[in-house]
């Protein structure tokens, strides 16, 4: 039975219970020393909170690196504020009152996790728990076999241990080979050896079910695999640019918020129009799309070597400035450290602009020239559907229209501004779209890019920092031979 709430007030977790737990667990010589001087925080890797009346957990975010949490025989009625104890590998809840399995989401490290003894009537909110090995949920809540809880915990490919002994699906009389059929590598089950024959028995008698959930399980899996398949290959378009250039999604939002494109696409002859601008306007993503991954591959390569070729000269320059120093240091002569900063550093810095003003060029070109075509074709399209708005009308003016349209498109045709202002409208909103592509390649996707080669800029400033520190041990030097009366004669 989970704890009740006695005559001792309820406790929360503050400084002073988890400064005790600290000085009770330790050692009596090392818990001495830290009742004296304290102990820090990160470095305590198990806490034992059990058995203090402890009704919220709180004040646990500074275990950063906490691997052992014991918080049973407590009266906790909810799991939270364990976010930050990523590291954690065993926590005990067992003997509280909790009811709903929550807040274990980061801790993606555990190992070992015990509800035992609560109030929990299904097993769920574990999905990010992929390393669990050993379970225990007995006396709780969780009642008929067919409930999704059994089935759930087939997730966990690394679960071994079970306990589900004093739940009422125990009382079932398959229950054993109702979880063993369903669990094929559990190797305990309620703290007893699952056997061949059990195991034999179990996949025999649930063969159809075990079947039909490995089918589903499969074809869930690939429709995972495939999502995260396009989820990838979404991100690799998008470090190139050109997300959603490979095929009609660009010409599809152009129309997706236009509410008078569809009226206008009833008028005569509006229907053959669009039947070639889609065809048209995709080409000219695709051609965008295609160039962008050739160049984008073209521009990884140009880092690649930039970065490797950067680590050569710094490593060489490293090596030529030790020798430099040195032989300043033996000789006194000034010019040969000057040349090693103004002929070996200097020209790095330059070299590092260069290629991002050169990338910043060439992108604006590109994503000119695309969105130049993009606005000819719809200008064009524009020009077309204003022509044909406008023949329309003037043969609704003269009742010559064979076709019957539709109200709200007749309601266009009551004069000529009307008309010429719905074309106009969207026409604009079309225009809007291109232009927001334009500033996503030319400023969102560059600053982007920009940004993950952010470490250019900061070797940039790390070799100032050395030059000025070169400069300024120059001076310091400078300084110690003007004060010497007797110069000996430079070589």
């Amino acid at each position: 039975m989970s704890q009740l709430y006695n005559n001792i007030e309820p406790n929360i977790i503050d400084d002073e219970m988890v400064q005790k737990a600290i000085e009770e667990q330790c050692p009596e010589d090392i818990g001495k020393l830290a009742k004296r001087e304290g102990i820090n925080l990160k470095d305590v890797t198990e806490l034992q909170l059990g058995f203090r009346n402890i009704l919220q957990i709180d004040n646990l975010w500074q275990f950063e690196n906490l691997t052992k949490l014991q918080l049973d025989n407590n009266i906790i009625e909810k799991i939270e504020a364990l976010e930050s104890l990523v590291h954690l590998v065993w926590l005990d809840l067992s003997f509280n009152n909790i009811e709903v399995i929550e807040g274990l989401d980061t801790l993606v490290k555990l190992q070992d996790l015990s509800l035992y003894n609560n109030r929990i009537s299904k097993i769920e909110h574990m999905d990010t728990l992929q390393e669990l090995q050993i379970f225990s949920i007995g006396k709780n809540n969780l009642t008929t076999l067919e409930d999704v809880s059994v089935i759930y915990l087939r997730r966990f490919k690394n679960l071994r241990t079970l306990n589900l002994t004093g739940n009422p699906l125990c009382h079932d009389e398959q229950y054993t080979l109702f979880v063993v059929a369903h669990l094929p590598d559990l190797v305990y089950l309620d703290f007893k050896l699952v056997s061949d024959t059990t195991r034999e028995v179990a996949v025999l008698k649930y063969e159809d079910l075990t079947e039909l959930l490995e089918r589903e399980e499969a074809q869930a899996l690939a429709q995972l695999e495939e999502k995260q398949a396009k989820q990838k290959e979404l991100e690799y378009h998008k470090t190139a640019f050109v997300e959603y250039l490979n095929g009609s999604f660009l010409f599809d939002s152009m129309f997706a918020e236009d509410t008078e494109a569809a009226k206008l696409a009833c008028l005569p002859g509006v229907g053959n129009l669009l039947q070639a601008y889609p065809s048209w306007f995709v080409s000219v993503c695709e051609n965008l799309f295609n160039y962008g991954l050739k160049e984008y591959e073209k521009r990884e390569a140009e880092v690649s070597d930039f970065y490797e070729g950067l680590h050569e000269a710094l490593t060489a320059n490293q090596q030529e400035g030790r020798k430099i120093i040195l032989d300043f240091e033996n000789r006194n002569k000034r010019v040969m450290l000057l040349y090693f900063f103004f002929i070996v550093i200097c020209p790095l810095f330059p070299s590092i602009k260069e290629l991002i003003k050169d990338f910043k060029g060439n992108i604006a070109v590109i994503a000119s020239t695309f969105i130049e075509n993009c606005r000819d074709l719809e200008n064009h399209y524009h020009e077309k559907l204003l022509e044909i708005s406008i023949t329309t009308l003037e043969k609704s003016v003269k009742n010559q229209l064979d076709e019957d349209l539709p109200a709200d498109v007749r309601m266009l045709l009551v004069d000529k501004n009307t008309i010429v202002n719905a074309v106009n409208a969207s026409h604009g909103i079309r225009l809007l779209k291109i232009a927001k592509r334009e500033s996503d390649i030319l400023t969102c996707r560059f600053t982007a890019w920009f940004q993950s080669v952010q470490a250019f800029q900061n070797e940039i400033d790390r070799n100032r920092d050395r030059v000025r520190e070169i400069v300024q041990y120059i001076d310091s030097l400078q300084e110690e031979l003007d004060n010497i009366e007797i110069l000996e004669p430079m070589e």
